[in-house]
Parts: structure tokens; sequence; C-alpha cells
């Protein structure tokens, strides 16, 4: 900025309009009583891990992961996304992420194998809700896996589903405000 001659406050002053990618380390909501909300595509245990490790020092209170494993897709790193998550997390859901052609329970076994304590919740929608619903103050709360995706892919159907959208829409119908944006 300084070496264009940009003026410095101009400058700070357009950060506050930036907003983040899609899907990316992304905030979606914070509720009124406290607790924010995060959606990340991490959907492999390195970037599990980074985002877990990155958010750690953001929550106050609990982090809480709550993700899934697509299928069709490598089997070996499910056991290896709940051991980060539980290692990491405070609090672990786990939830069906684009199952394809394989059974969702079954894959959820995977993940559970190394994540005994977490919570098994097949349907996304009811997860996030319940994950949101265990908001305390200070608490935070990433969705990994799914990231910028618009849809749930089950079988050869996919259906239209967004997890920073429904996201919004729990914490709103929880909090009488829900912010957009957090200071890091």
């Amino acid at each position: 900025v300084v070496a264009t001659g940009s003026p410095v406050a101009a400058a700070a002053e357009a950060l506050i309009h930036v907003t983040s990618v899609p899907g990316r380390l992304e905030f979606v909501a914070a509720l009124e009583e406290g607790g924010a909300i995060v959606v990340d595509y991490a959907h492999t245990p390195d970037a599990l891990a980074t985002v877990l490790t990155t958010l750690r020092p953001h929550a106050q209170g609990r982090l809480i992961a709550l993700f899934g494993c697509g299928g069709d897709r490598d089997a070996g790193k499910r056991p290896l996304m709940g051991q980060v998550a539980a290692r990491l997390a405070d609090r672990v859901y786990v939830t069906d992420d684009n199952p394809r052609n394989e059974p969702p329970a079954q894959i959820r076994r995977e993940i559970l194998a190394a994540a005994a304590n977490a919570i098994e919740m097949g349907d996304r929608r009811e997860a996030i809700v319940a994950a949101i619903a265990d908001l305390d103050p200070g608490d935070l709360l990433v969705i990994a896996g799914k990231g910028h995706e618009t849809g749930q892919v089950v079988g050869s159907e996919i259906y239209p589903f967004d997890d920073a959208v429904v996201a919004r829409e729990v914490a709103r119908s929880r909090s009488r405000s829900c912010v957009r944006r957090i200071e890091w």
C-alpha cells in the first residue's frame, strides 16, 4: 500500500468490505447469546487438522466440529478424519457428506471407529440444527467438508444443500440477532 502511494487509512477502510471466499473459513453467523459458526471445505485429514488448529485460538469456549466423508472416495481417510476431529475438537458431530452410491451408515461407522465419543446424525440438516442448539457463549462451530458446494450427492441424484445457507437459517431462527461478520 505504502509503496504504491495509496493512503493507508483508505486501504484499511476498504478491508472492511472484503469478504471471504465462499466455503473457505467462511464466517456465516454469530448468535446473539454467544457462539459463532464457520463453514470450511476441509475434506481431508490434513485440511481438517489445519482448520481446527487455526480456529482453536478463536474459540473462547468449546471448538465443535461437524463433518462427514464422501462416498465412492478414499475410504482410508475416514478413520483418519475421525481421529483428527476427536483429537482437536471438544465435541464432534459425524454426518453425511455426499454418500453417492455407498451406504451412508457404513461411511459414518468408519469415521466413528476413530471418534468413539462423536455424536452420529445422518441427516446433515438435523446435525447442523443440533450442533447450533448445542452452542454456548464463546463456542465455535466448524461445519467442514462441503464448503462452497450447493448440493448433496445421494446415488445419482444431487439434492440442493448449502451448509452456509442452512447454518444462517438455523442461527436466525434461534437468535433474534444474527450477524454475518466477526473480527478474528
